[in-house]
């Protein structure tokens, strides 16, 4: 696959097999959603009848009070008493194996790529760490938000972006799904293109 680099006019060849991929809607929503899921706690947790302290005598007899018959201090229905369906801690992760990840890694790269929302760039670097330098080398592109993949840590891109709330800074280790589908366009450089090459391939 060809593509042009957007910071020279040069046209460059791709591994067809990842950023060309077809698009997979239910592969792609399974990972979302597994993947979604690692960040809910589940530490939720209330008592039930049983946990609830206090005496399991009956409060009254069962006849002849003019009350409501009743078992329990701690039944549901009474103030302070145990909740009816408690909720527990639970663990809410699917498993997803790294093939399955992979595959949906490849359609969204090739998504975006179709969309032309991947701008890929020979080199992304600045000479100091101006915020204004930063804006100055995307004024080009029209973007939401934008997020800049990195190989290794740059303090001038770090520093310059701290202070922009629509710029989105990630290593490529730590790249994922989630990210790439949070901005609306995605500045990569070659060389990340070729690591990502060799993992994914």
């Amino acid at each position: 696959m060809i593509i042009m680099l957007y910071d020279k006019k040069k046209n460059v060849e791709i591994s067809d097999s990842i950023f060309n991929k077809s698009f997979n809607k239910t592969l792609l929503h399974q990972v979302i959603v597994s993947y979604s899921l690692k960040y809910r706690q589940g530490t939720h947790s209330q008592k039930n009848r049983s946990l609830v302290s206090g005496s399991n005598k009956k409060p009254w007899k069962q006849k002849g009070t003019g009350n409501a018959r009743a078992g329990s201090k701690k039944s549901p229905i009474w103030r302070s008493g145990g909740v009816t369906f408690a909720a527990k801690l639970q663990n809410y992760s699917q498993k997803i194996n790294k093939k399955m990840y992979c595959n949906a890694l490849k359609i969204i790269l090739s998504e975006l790529i179709r969309q032309k929302r991947l701008l890929i760039f020979n080199k992304f670097y600045l000479k100091n760490y101006n915020t204004k330098s930063l804006i100055n080398k995307v004024k080009k592109i029209n973007f939401k938000k934008i997020l800049i993949i990195i190989n290794y840590y740059d303090i001038n891109i770090m520093l310059a972006s701290r202070n922009l709330y629509k710029f989105n800074i990630c290593y490529l280790r730590s790249m994922n799904i989630l990210k790439l589908l949070s901005c609306d366009k995605v500045i990569i450089t070659l060389d990340s293109i070729r690591k990502i090459e060799k993992s994914l391939k």
